[in-house]
């Protein structure tokens, strides 16, 4: 069915940048939101943006300023632009992407993200 494929992770010193993508491929449906959650190892997952089909976006306060969600609708695609990072961005990043009409969500297998010295 649907499947979502992230890439753009990787290692990157504190104050630099990285770009992750997601592309949703396989049956095409109707997408209401795309967005990353994260999870540091021994934390909870949590949101750290999304974005609507109208392109509204929703940021955690903790990257405000910092990160930027777009999406390109026709290539149902999302994008991540996270600048600045610190070694509290480390975490396992996870693409999601929300049905229109349909309850269950759809999950990438996460990309590492590792900001350090």
């Amino acid at each position: 069915q649907v499947q979502l494929v992230e890439s753009g992770g990787g290692l990157v010193q504190p104050g630099g940048s990285l770009r992750l993508s997601c592309a949703a491929s396989g049956t095409i449906v109707s997408i209401y939101a795309m967005g990353w959650y994260r999870q540091a190892p021994g934390k909870q997952r949590e949101l750290v943006a999304d974005i609507t089909s109208r392109l509204r976006t929703n940021y955690a306060d903790s990257v405000k300023g910092r990160f930027t969600i777009s999406r390109d609708n026709a290539k149902n695609t999302v994008y991540l632009q996270m600048n600045s990072l610190s070694p509290e961005d480390t975490a396992v990043y996870y693409c999601y992407a929300k049905p229109e009409f349909i309850r269950s969500d759809y999950w990438g297998q996460g990309t590492q993200v590792t900001v350090s010295s």
